[in-house]
């Protein structure tokens, strides 16, 4: 069955040589944290976690816009959660669907192949996929890269959380955004303003904030 779909490979840069100098012991822990923020991110956006690779994740989504999110997410939170920063590459396009659990076309191999090309704590995304990004999402410059096995260059730029002069906080994953127009907005009990980087934040917000306890009216008489 053919289908749209975004994906996006991540790894942990410098893994190898952080296993050789630490163990394996910490090796583990590292692992084990970072995929349990994988996990985390992507069920509150909406992302599939397709395969887990050693130390890096095939994801994938319908919504190209979830998808970049979510490896924004992970490439500003991951540095302060392990020692280890990400690298990640981005293709969205028509694939086959192949028993189920697997995908396989081009924009699957070009997402492979932009990682591997990728430095440290860097997205790099194809022109069809940036042009879907969050306007919280800066755009870097476009460059032709060779990419093995394919006979034409792609056309690719890095991505990369905008910075601006007045900012806010996520208040559900933590993002600093830019004060924007078109951000998901919110109000808390105390009247504040409260802004999100997609509605499945502002959703996950909603339902983890306190209740106000539910009065009964019981007839008298």
């Amino acid at each position: 069955m053919r289908v749209e779909r975004c994906f996006a490979f991540i790894d942990l840069s410098g893994f190898t040589a952080f296993t050789e100098h630490f163990g394996d012991d910490q090796t583990v822990a590292v692992l084990s944290t970072f995929r349990g923020r994988v996990r985390e991110i992507a069920a509150r956006r909406g992302v599939r976690v397709t395969k887990w690779l050693g130390d890096g994740a095939m994801l994938s989504s319908a919504d190209t816009g979830a998808v970049i999110a979510m490896v924004v997410e992970l490439a500003d939170r991951i540095p302060n959660t392990i020692p280890l920063a990400i690298r990640a590459g981005m293709a969205n396009g028509p694939v086959i669907m192949f028993e189920g659990d697997d995908y396989i076309g081009r924009p699957a191999n070009v997402a492979a192949r932009l990682c591997d090309l990728a430095d440290a704590n860097q997205t790099l995304a194809t022109r069809e996929v940036a042009s879907q990004a969050p306007r919280w999402v800066d755009v870097g410059a476009f460059t032709a890269r060779s990419v093995n096995g394919l006979d034409r260059p792609v056309e690719a730029a890095p991505l990369r959380l905008a910075s601006a002069t007045e900012s806010t906080i996520d208040p559900c994953c933590g993002l600093t955004l830019p004060v924007i127009r078109g951000l998901e907005t919110r109000f808390g009990t105390d009247g504040s303003v409260k802004r999100f980087c997609s509605p499945s934040c502002a959703i996950a917000w909603d339902e983890r904030r306190p209740r106000p306890p539910l009065e009964v009216a019981f007839p008298t008489g």
